[in-house]
């Protein structure tokens, strides 16, 4: 009986196992079922979302630049369109995805554009950072090599990146493909879902159509339109129009937070230079808005256009392209002639700025220079080149004489050799006995304005004795001829412009020669603005190279509304009365028009009224070829000329100057010759436009239908 026991109670204990197995798992399913039934039920529509989850993303494309006109509404600086191959890389962008799109489109274009071409361009702008990059997409596993696993524990990823960068052997850099690597490099610049470009000068139509074949296996690949600068008048001004940016520069490293912090992105194109970066704000324009809806991948789902763009504001330059011109070749003519001259190994630069004396207006700012024999635009020196410029300042150094009493209007003054003990004899360029101060100017008298100074510093000359004077008088003369615009920075609206070079020491003979326009150094606008005061009667305006900024138009023939007009703005009043500038006037008046005025020769029969001075510099070269002297710089002649015309009614002020014209005491006068064709072309021109019927003075509205030379009406109070 026993026997039979044992079986049943194992029996019965491997049943009650079973069971709360059984129970277990029928309560572990339970629960599963009931936690699926919540997820479903309360949570279904969450992961359904989740799921199918997409991200708005707003991007901003660029659109083309502002344009850029002259005074009558011709065009000097467009857009041209160019055929384009862009690539907008998507969210979370895989790097091999990549990778092999660039090796696809390696073999449908070629990212060498070099004109002319080059055949080691690629060697040249693919740089050994883009190499080793590339190189480390391309080959991950020998990447992951190059450094150990106890570096990969105490480094993190930005130090492994670099390590890894730096132990790719020069060898590993061969074998890559430049071209692939450039197209890389494009691609992997741009923002997500901004487009990038990739090509954009040279492609040939068989490239844009073999892309354009091939899209669907070139995902973010796309062509399109871009657009590039183009300047109607070749190097006309160049210099001064300024440059932009390429899209592969975007912004310059040393401007990107400004530029970041308004807005834009890293490889926008912006100005660089000149007009071009001193209006940016103007020219940039508004960006196209796109709303692009992306998938949790990445993908884009669909893109919506926010808003169209607009394209930059215009600029209306107060510049006179007719003139211009016909002013540059006057420049380039009488340059070439004098490099014929053998004194003249030196000379290779000349300037010449016409501007409206009431309104700032820059009608013309020409200046060539001579670089390896060939003719360059040399617009710019206008402002960022001085020099000692000569008697053209006597109208400043007479007026100032004025206003701190060292001589009255009508003091005569004895012009004749000063001999002052310790220094050698100097004179005027002709002795010319008891002289008033238009007779000065007239003739240009050194001495007139040496006894001028020594009044002004409280000094009296007497023969082989020495000068006391109070070197004060450096600040009183710097801060009367600033008024002037004189060793002061014209205000003009473009950006780097230089103040010129106050000289250092401090002696009489220095301070005698700062009245002469031989110790410190002025820009040819400086001049330009100087006359201009002289000849509007005493007010200092600042000169503007822009006139108005204008919507963009809708088509070639008419310009856009006007957003602003630039008013002339009076920067200060020169301390004179309006007799004593009248005094100048005379004086400028018989340079050119009386007797034996410096100017006559060349002047005396025109039929405009012009008044001026003329100048003559003795100097140092300090040119491009300074360092073929050593300390033995050559001393050379820098030639100059200020005036304006009417006299009894001025509407043009100009001025004119030639550095290292010459070698020794004597040579040619390029700046008389260059001055008097400058203001012959001057009325030529308006003569031609008033015969034409061109007599709109005031804004443009159409292509050349604005007299250029009319200001606007707001200009500065008359002094006579």
């Amino acid at each position: 009986m026993s026997l039979n026991t044992k079986p049943k109670k194992k029996k019965k204990y491997v049943s009650f196992r079973f069971n709360m197995i059984f129970l277990i798992v029928f309560g572990l399913f339970s629960l599963l079922i009931i936690r699926l039934g919540v997820v479903q039920i309360v949570y279904g529509d969450d992961y359904k979302r989740e799921i199918q989850r997409t991200v708005d993303v707003t991007v901003n494309n660029p659109v083309p630049r502002g344009k850029m006109y002259d005074r009558n509404g011709k065009i000097i600086v467009d857009n041209t369109p160019l055929n384009a191959i862009t690539y907008t890389k998507k969210q979370n962008a895989d790097p091999q995805e990549m990778l092999k799109t660039a090796e696809k489109l390696s073999k449908l274009i070629n990212m060498n554009v070099s004109n002319p071409y080059d055949a080691d361009y690629l060697k040249k702008t693919v740089h050994d950072r883009d190499q080793r990059d590339f190189w480390l997409v391309k080959y991950p596993q020998k990447a992951q090599a190059l450094v150990t696993k106890s570096e990969l524990k105490k480094l993190d990823s930005k130090q492994i990146y670099n390590l890894q960068l730096k132990r790719i052997k020069e060898k590993d850099l061969s074998s890559l493909d430049l071209n692939t690597v450039a197209i890389f490099r494009q691609m992997n610049g741009g923002y997500a879902l901004t487009p990038q470009i990739i090509k954009n000068q040279n492609v040939t139509a068989q490239e844009y159509a073999v892309v354009s074949e091939n899209l669907t296996s070139l995902p973010g690949v796309d062509t399109t339109t871009d657009w590039t600068r183009a300047y109607a008048f070749g190097d006309t001004l160049k210099t001064i129009l300024g440059t932009v940016s390429s899209s592969q520069q975007g912004i310059p490293k040393e401007e990107l937070d400004k530029y970041l912090a308004q807005g834009y992105s890293r490889n926008d194109r912006i100005g660089t230079s000149y007009i071009e970066q001193e209006y940016e704000d103007v020219l940039q324009g508004d960006k196209a808005k796109l709303k692009s809806v992306t998938d949790k991948s990445g993908n884009v789902v669909s893109t919506q256009t926010v808003s169209e763009g607009q394209r930059g504001n215009d600029l209306v330059l107060t510049i006179d392209m007719d003139l211009q011109q016909q002013v540059e070749n006057i420049i380039q003519n009488e340059l070439t002639k004098l490099k014929q001259n053998p004194g003249s190994r030196l000379a290779d630069r000349a300037f010449v700025v016409l501007m409206d004396p009431h309104t700032g207006d820059i009608l013309t700012m020409s200046g060539k220079q001579i670089v390896n024999g060939k003719m360059q635009d040399f617009a710019l020196g206008n402002i960022t080149t001085s020099y000692n410029v000569g008697s053209a300042v006597k109208g400043a150094t007479i007026l100032t004489g004025y206003a701190t009493g060292a001589i009255k209007p009508g003091s005569v003054q004895v012009d004749e050799p000063l001999n002052i003990k310790g220094t050698p004899l100097i004179k005027s360029w002709k002795t010319f006995g008891a002289i008033d101060d238009e007779r000065a100017l007239q003739v240009s008298s050194n001495v007139y304005m040496w006894k001028t100074v020594i009044a002004m510093a409280g000094g009296h000359y007497a023969p082989g004795q020495p000068l006391d004077l109070n070197f004060k008088t450096f600040d009183t003369m710097r801060q009367s001829f600033a008024q002037f615009g004189l060793g002061a920075l014209t205000g003009i609206d473009l950006p780097n412009e230089m103040a010129g070079f106050k000289g250092a020491e401090k002696s009489p003979g220095k301070l005698m020669y700062l009245g002469i326009g031989q110790y410190d150094t002025y820009t040819p606008m400086q001049l330009a603005q100087y006359v201009s005061t002289i000849a509007n009667g005493g007010y200092r305006v600042q000169p503007h190279i822009v006139k108005e900024i204008r919507e963009p138009s809708n088509d070639n023939k008419q310009l856009g509304s006007i957003v602003e007009t630039i008013q002339p703005k009076i920067l200060d009043k020169i301390n004179a009365q309006d007799s004593w500038i009248q005094r100048v006037h005379q004086g400028f008046k018989m340079v050119m028009q009386v007797g034996d005025g410096t100017a006559v020769k060349y002047f005396g029969t025109a039929d405009y009224d012009p008044a001026g001075k003329t100048g003559t510099a003795q100097a140092f070269y300090d040119g491009p070829l300074r360092k073929q002297f050593g300390k033995n710089d050559p001393e050379v002649m820098n030639l100059s000329m200020v005036a304006f015309a009417p006299e009894s009614n001025p509407e043009i002020a100009m001025a004119v100057l030639v550095p290292w014209a010459y070698e020794g005491a004597t040579g040619p006068s390029p700046n008389e010759e260059i001055g008097r064709q400058v203001l012959d072309a001057y009325f030529n021109l308006k003569k031609q436009r008033q015969q034409a019927g061109q007599l709109n003075p005031s804004s443009v509205n159409s292509v050349q239908n604005a007299d250029p030379t009319q200001g606007t009406q707001q200009t500065a109070p008359q002094g006579q």
